[in-house]
């Protein structure tokens, strides 16, 4: 699986740590670097959070796993993307059911609210999470893929 992993300046460090520790638990996946060193506080969420969900909405990457300070202005900003479904989840139970009932495709984070483990162990849950397909999450998918299509035309 292609990912793509981006950060503002609050949360370039969790995802230093987080990219070296998913490629080291899922060697098989492609990780992409799509920005936010820390070296910049300007660096800024929606920055980030429009860099990586244009990666999803373009085919560049399949799933993304966005930080900023809370996780929650990543998630805001990313979500005003066509197509991307973004969710704050700082326990491996939403992580993963975001995916398996929602078809969430970015995992967003916030560095100061959860350490390095619960992330890395919300981060694998996440990807290794697959779309249920059953008719009631397809249904209700459906439902919330109408509404992306009314409101942004």
């Amino acid at each position: 699986m292609r990912v793509g992993f981006a950060a503002d300046h609050a949360g370039a460090a969790l995802k230093a740590e987080l990219l070296r520790r998913v490629g080291a638990a899922r060697p098989g996946d492609e990780l992409v670097d799509l920005g936010g060193d820390g070296s910049d506080p300007n660096d800024d969420y929606p920055d980030f959070a429009a860099r990586l969900a244009y990666a999803i909405r373009d085919g560049d990457v399949e799933r993304g796993i966005l930080i900023c300070g809370s996780g929650v202005g990543a998630s805001i900003a990313a979500t005003k993307v066509r197509g991307v479904r973004a969710a704050v989840c700082h326990d491996t139970y939403s992580a993963h059911q975001g995916v398996e009932h929602d078809d969430m495709n970015v995992l967003t984070l916030g560095a100061r609210v959860v350490g390095a483990e619960p992330a890395l162990e919300c981060s694998l849950a996440f990807l290794a999470a697959r779309f249920s397909g059953e008719e009631r999450h397809r249904r209700r998918l459906d439902k919330v893929l109408a509404i992306e299509r009314e409101e942004r035309g």
